[in-house]
């Protein structure tokens, strides 16, 4: 009785963290604020925290910012979450969506912002209209507002991507091999 209602329990707070990784609001138009917001602040934290990044976004013909929350127990790890691509050439916002779904030993949860800087418009049309990235991946967190720490920083795939990850709070350890899909958030475009 006491190991069902544990694992009662963690299905729920697992739903619970995926309901919460959506842009909040009651129009599409506050969803789209939220987005934005969200992306705002993000940048702001990465600049702080990778000063150079700026530069590199400055020159970039295109970058994404996806929030995210990630659940790994014992051997399964998920994610969900939501973003924005930025066209500068083309100027327009793309909204998108985000699972990930992996397998790999880890307890925990992480609330996360990931920064993507696309270094040309064809890698960004080929994310946009593909939109899945496989990888591992390897990071120990503890982190609750502004106290705390998270590794996790930069990667590279092909030289023409790089990729921030920023963690907001949350008490993860995990080393997992996962697959990410990104498609259009139909609402919101």
């Amino acid at each position: 009785m006491k190991g069902s209602f544990y694992k009662v329990a963690l299905v729920g707070l697992v739903l619970l963290l995926a309901a919460c990784a959506a842009p909040k609001g009651e129009s599409v138009q506050a969803k789209r604020d939220y987005v934005q917001q969200m992306k705002s602040e993000t940048l702001a934290k990465l600049y702080r925290e990778a000063p150079d990044a700026r530069q590199k976004l400055a020159n970039a013909p295109a970058y994404a910012v996806f929030s995210s929350i990630n659940t790994n127990l014992f051997l399964f790890s998920s994610a969900s979450g939501y973003g924005v691509c930025v066209d500068k050439a083309g100027g327009r916002n793309i909204y998108m969506k985000m699972r990930q779904v992996g397998v790999g030993p880890g307890l925990g949860v992480k609330d996360y912002r990931v920064v993507f800087i696309f270094k040309n418009r064809e890698v960004l049309q080929q994310f946009v209209e593909k939109g899945w990235e496989f990888g591992g991946h390897a990071d120990a967190a503890a982190k609750s507002g502004e106290k705390g720490s998270a590794v996790g920083g930069q990667a590279s795939i092909e030289r023409e991507v790089e990729i921030y990850t920023l963690t907001e709070a949350g008490v993860a350890l995990q080393a997992t091999l996962a697959g990410t899909k990104y498609w259009l958030d139909k609402e919101l475009n």
